[in-house]
């Protein structure tokens, strides 16, 4: 038996990996139930790739919302440039992102599951040898030949075992701020992902079925507790702001952090618990769900007498080269310029618009926003 520990969307989809190899899992999830709080929203063409392996992309594509094309524009609300997906549509089944609830997706997972579920379980100690886990949980011991550790940012797989998590916190706070106010009926034409690029305040706006979220970063001063958001958006978005009901607001820092290693002994890491990584791009959940489609196909294959234990190294290591070669650099170039001085915005955008016109360039552009050129392999993939 192998155990999951989160029941997040890392968790599930290494659970259900697993499952669906015919290997018995269980689950344990410290919450007396999947979470409700508003979190991760972006799902990319490479990320949906693998649900739909999974079969659970069609209903989950239902519930969101498809986004077709990212913007740019200034403040003023103008078009600056954009990029469509259908550049990428011979190299994904699902050529959009996908904006949707991530406690919209682990309903479809768990549905999808066959393990032992085991809810209000938090892990106390983990103990291990050559032949074996063990966990200490406020429910009883649990043993297992393996762990996969997805119990996030907070790990107390990770704490347990004594490990560390190196890495920093990025200067600035992110500032997000909720509005029921349908956005692109006050800009038509206005993309559900459009980033807007001006010296004097920058911004992203992401369209969710039911919302739209307005993403601003503020500096490392700024009292997190004390946010001006309605002078803020004004700055940002001064054609639309004073039409705009704001529903909520906050603030939250964002780090970089990487486990020194993805595999210890018969305990294996992914997701949160795993790395940090900016918000910027939407890459950090996506690259977890990747993380346990790797992880826990590489341990399938263990388990099942396939392969040794070097396979489990090489998809460890494979994991983490992702974070720190591929989704951290990327994430962080999002935000290049954003809060620089004029000429950094202005370069920003003009290399954007460059990228844009050129068809091969933008291909590239959008292969690597959408992750499909460091995606996993799932075996055996079922119908969409």
């Amino acid at each position: 038996m192998i155990a999951v520990v989160g029941a997040g969307p890392v968790g599930l989809t290494a659970a259900l990996v697993l499952s669906r190899a015919g290997i018995p899992v269980t689950l344990l999830e410290k919450g007396s139930a999947l979470g409700t709080a508003s979190r991760a929203s972006t799902f990319h063409p490479a990320t949906l790739d693998l649900l739909a392996g999974l079969g659970v992309a069609r209903d989950f594509i239902a519930q969101g919302r498809e986004v077709h094309d990212l913007q740019w524009r200034s403040r003023s609300g103008s078009l600056l440039t954009r990029m469509e997906y259908s550049t990428i549509a011979d190299r994904t089944a699902h050529p959009f992102r996908l904006h949707a609830e991530q406690t919209v997706l682990t309903p479809l997972l768990l549905k999808g599951l066959q393990a032992d579920v085991r809810w209000d379980t938090e892990v106390l100690d983990v103990r291990q040898d050559a032949d074996g886990v063990e966990l200490v949980t406020t429910n009883g011991t649990i043993s297992a030949s393996h762990v996969i550790a997805a119990d996030g940012a907070h790990s107390a797989v990770r704490t347990r075992l004594g490990l560390g998590f190196p890495g920093l916190e990025y200067p600035t706070y992110a500032l997000r701020v909720i509005t029921t106010t349908e956005l692109d009926r006050l800009l038509p034409g206005l993309s559900p992902m459009t980033y807007f690029r001006d010296p004097v305040q920058s911004c992203s706006v992401l369209g969710l079925p039911d919302h739209w979220r307005v993403i601003l970063r503020l500096p490392h001063t700024a009292d997190p507790d004390d946010v001006p958001v309605e002078a803020l958006l004004h700055k940002a978005l001064p054609t639309i702001a004073d039409r705009m009901e704001v529903r909520d607001a906050h603030s939250y820092r964002t780090s970089r952090r990487v486990i020194d290693n993805y595999r210890v002994g018969r305990v294996l890491f992914a997701g949160d618990a795993a790395h940090l990584t900016s918000t910027a791009g939407g890459m950090n959940m996506n690259c977890g769900i990747h993380d346990a489609v790797d992880i826990a196909t590489a341990l399938s294959r263990v388990v099942n007498g396939d392969h040794g234990n070097a396979l489990l190294d090489e998809a460890a290591q494979r994991r983490r080269n992702v974070v720190t070669d591929h989704v951290i650099p990327r994430s962080e170039a999002r935000v290049s310029g954003v809060d620089g001085q004029t000429g950094s915005v202005d370069a920003a955008v003009r290399q954007l618009a460059a990228t844009a016109s050129d068809p091969a360039k933008a291909a590239q552009y959008l292969v690597q926003a959408s992750m499909l050129d460091s995606v996993p392999r799932l075996e055996g993939s079922v119908a969409p």
